[in-house]
């Protein structure tokens, strides 16, 4: 008889917190595991409770919810009252008058005094809308953001780091992983937190924290050193090993950006208006001492305990800069970063954590989504009495278009987990010219002009291409190119300082998306595309065929490729 573990991700104040998602696991193995933000389609889908998500997973496993064995949620109520102290102080700091402050506090002490006492109750009554509920056990944040990041390599061992905004009440952890599992060996406690650091940082550039840190980090190429800038943060930071960034965080945003413009003297940027040279300048100091800390961690723990192999997960590991900075480190032989490294993936460690890192299968892949049949397809599209055509070669046919100059919707298998298109809900395009990379950001993305795109490319080409090549199947690290290959892939280079964020992608990894590859070498000579998710502006990765017909049209998109069927908007 298999045994069914559901892990489901729960926040720590408002039950579901930012990113809900769910994972399935039959047996011990990964089977399905989604984001609810995919189903609901809203961006993060904050406080919402994975309803949708979890119904997916049930009806992927063909099984009702009283055939769930366990429910694992990662989140420990028994330690979450450590971090209430911090909580409350920065409450008081942050408001302004007793009244202010008492709400604060009360509501801060409150919602605790649930999550440690009352969680698994709360909890029973939010999922028995799905049925009888099975037994729910609980395991601490950054544990499952360790097991995420360990358990599916192929490390015996690993010095394994979790750096986010904030666990139950610790920020950055240093584990050892080894074939017994995870062992802590040091916490740094909140709110000495390095993603409440880059945070703080992306709402004094306009953007939001727990979205945006990515659009600094892209943003930072533009910029360059500046002393008075980083003079600035160093008054009121540490950084390296024992770094100490609860100076300028008083767990308010607000009050840390006003913070933050008395420190530097500016004003914060307003939204809308071209980026000055300061504030370019500012997310290029801010990126650096964020990878200057984190490999000084890195090295220190390396040497500590004996290991070269290198696995990273939280938030702070979608920062594919910082990833390339550690793994050029001379301490560091190998590096594995978990591709949904955000809260995301808390339910894949929390499943994990139920086996050994022995008994979990390596991750080649992230395609563990809702897959759509063709029939399903084809009826939509004849329902809507939309012109469709259906290619003999597929890969052929638009490897063509590619060639061409065409902009194609990719909608292709199971959706991929995590922020990053790999290939199943993808926008693709032709990597070779600057003109392609301003088109897609124009017609298509709806976004700014200067973020770059990321390619995906052949493994076996990756040598010829990549300076230092590894496997890099998830678009979380970030790699130098050569410079005899740079005008070959102008549209997939970063403007600021021509490196680029690739996934390499094997045959057994996904057949089709390296045939289509291949096909545009054929043609080409390079066996590289423009891969950038498939969604517009501020809107999650699509789902359904209906909502890449939506997208498609909505889009400057010349192709949509659903399945086997071709749509175009003019032949």
């Amino acid at each position: 008889m298999s045994e069914y573990i559901l892990a489901v991700k729960a926040g720590v104040l408002d039950i579901w917190g930012h990113d809900p998602s769910v994972s399935l696991f039959k047996n011990g193995e990964l089977i399905f595991a989604a984001e609810e933000e995919r189903f609901s389609r809203d961006k993060h889908a904050n406080g919402q409770k994975p309803s949708n998500a979890i119904r997916e997973a049930l009806d992927y496993a063909e099984i009702t919810f009283s055939e769930i064995d366990k429910i694992v949620i990662p989140f420990d109520p028994s330690t979450a009252h450590k971090v209430v102290p911090d909580l409350l102080k920065g409450k008081a700091r942050a408001q302004g008058g007793f009244l202010q402050k008492g709400y604060w506090m009360g509501r801060t002490a409150v919602q605790s005094a649930k999550m440690k006492f009352f969680l698994r109750d709360i909890l029973n009554r939010e999922f028995a809308e799905f049925g009888d509920v099975p037994p729910i056990t609980f395991r601490q944040h950054h544990r499952c953001h360790a097991a995420s990041a360990f358990y599916p390599t192929d490390f015996d061992s690993a010095v394994t780091v979790t750096l986010d905004g904030r666990g139950e009440y610790d920020s950055t952890v240093i584990w050892q992983g080894t074939p017994e599992g995870l062992e802590r060996v040091r916490t740094y406690d909140y709110p000495n937190s390095l993603g409440a650091f880059f945070g703080i940082i992306t709402k004094y550039l306009g953007f939001r924290p727990h979205n945006g840190e990515g659009k600094v980090m892209g943003l930072a190429p533009y910029g360059e050193r500046n002393e008075e800038i980083e003079s600035a943060l160093r008054s009121v930071i540490e950084t390296g090993v024992d770094y100490d960034v609860t100076e300028l965080f008083v767990d308010v945003w607000e009050e840390s950006v006003q913070k933050l413009e008395q420190i530097l003297g500016h004003d914060r940027h307003q939204t809308g208006k071209e980026f000055t040279q300061f504030e370019k300048d500012l997310a290029y100091t801010a990126q650096r001492l964020l990878e200057e800390t984190v490999v000084e961690i890195v090295e220190h723990y390396a040497e500590e305990l004996d290991e070269t192999n290198v696995a990273l997960a939280g938030g702070v590991a979608l920062n594919c800069k910082m990833n390339k900075r550690v793994m050029e480190s001379e301490a560091v032989d190998s590096l594995f970063v978990q591709p949904v490294a955000n809260d995301g993936g808390l339910p894949l460690g929390a499943g994990m954590l139920e086996n050994t890192p022995s008994d979990t299968p390596p991750m080649r892949d992230a395609y563990w989504g809702v897959e759509y049949g063709e029939a399903e397809i084809e009826k939509l599209l004849k329902l809507n009495k939309i012109q469709y055509h259906q290619p003999d070669d597929i890969s052929s046919y638009i490897a063509n278009k590619l060639a061409n100059g065409k902009l194609i919707g990719w909608f292709q298998g199971r959706f991929e987990i995590g922020p990053r298109a790999l290939g199943n809900r993808s926008i693709l395009a032709d990597p070779r010219t600057a003109e392609s990379r301003e088109r897609v950001n124009k017609y298509v993305k709806h976004r700014e002009e200067w973020r770059p795109f990321a390619p995906s490319i052949l493994a076996e080409a990756a040598d010829e291409y990549l300076v230092n090549a590894e496997e890099s199947p998830f678009m979380i690290k970030t790699f130098d190119i050569k410079q005899e290959k740079k005008k070959e892939l102008e549209a997939v280079l970063h403007p600021g300082d021509d490196t680029t964020r690739p996934q390499t992608v094997t045959f057994d990894q996904n057949p089709r998306y390296y045939n289509l590859i291949d096909e545009f070498e054929e043609r080409t000579g390079v066996p590289v595309v423009l891969n950038t998710s498939f969604n517009d502006h501020a809107e999650p990765i699509v789902n359904q065929p209906v909502e890449a017909l939506k997208d498609f049209y909505g889009m400057g998109l010349d192709l949509l490729v659903l399945g086997d069927f071709v749509v175009e908007k003019s032949k």
